[in-house]
């Protein structure tokens, strides 16, 4: 347990965010394991839209301080390559994307989604490992600085892409009938037989 003292409004603040981490962990690796192609992208479209408030909730409060120059061991990593690449299998061809990591540095980065949501889950998960032991400041502190220094520009970048993938679907559609009824109504005002 950290000897930093947390007010009662951080706990309860640590303890939203951690419950927003769970909740994230616990729908990608379902998401990887349950969905479809189909269903997967308005999925993940959803659970990233929900951790990146938490994201954003964490990147408007004070900088939050660890308690030690070096981070206590909270034990080995999750291994996620699994659930890794079972996103990439269900994604298939839209796992490869392009981004710009830096809008003021404006360099186009390619990525897979897959291999950032894990990136994202593994950021997350170390933070909750040290929330769960007990030290809430680290846990707040890593959570922090990962979302400013990784997580939440991946995330945003993710949820870009997946948006994209929903607007292509909705929006790319080739409706003949309708394009042979402009056609038709421009031959009538034009004053040409139909």
């Amino acid at each position: 347990m950290s000897e930093t003292t947390i007010d009662d409004t951080t706990e309860d603040f640590a303890q939203s965010i951690a419950d927003s981490v769970e909740s994230f962990l616990i729908a990608l690796r379902a998401i990887s394991r349950e969905a479809t192609s189909g269903q997967a992208i308005s999925l993940l479209l959803l659970e990233i839209s929900q951790v990146l408030l938490a994201g954003a909730r964490l990147g408007a409060q004070q900088d939050f301080t660890p308690t030690a120059d070096y981070q206590p061991d909270v034990g080995p990593e999750a291994d996620l390559d699994e659930m890794r690449l079972r996103l990439a299998e269900l994604l298939g061809n839209v796992d490869t994307y392009s981004f710009v990591f830096d809008p003021y540095v404006p360099d186009v980065v390619e990525s897979q989604l897959s291999d950032d949501l894990t990136s994202i889950a593994s950021d997350l998960e170390n933070g909750l490992r040290h929330y769960r032991l007990g030290d809430i400041a680290e846990a707040l502190w890593w959570w922090q600085f990962s979302y400013v220094a990784s997580w939440g520009n991946l995330a945003g970048a993710a949820l870009n892409a997946l948006l994209s993938v929903v607007s292509h679907d909705r929006l790319d559609v080739d409706n003949d009938e309708e394009i042979e009824q402009i056609v038709a109504a421009e031959a009538v005002l034009d004053g040409d037989p139909v």
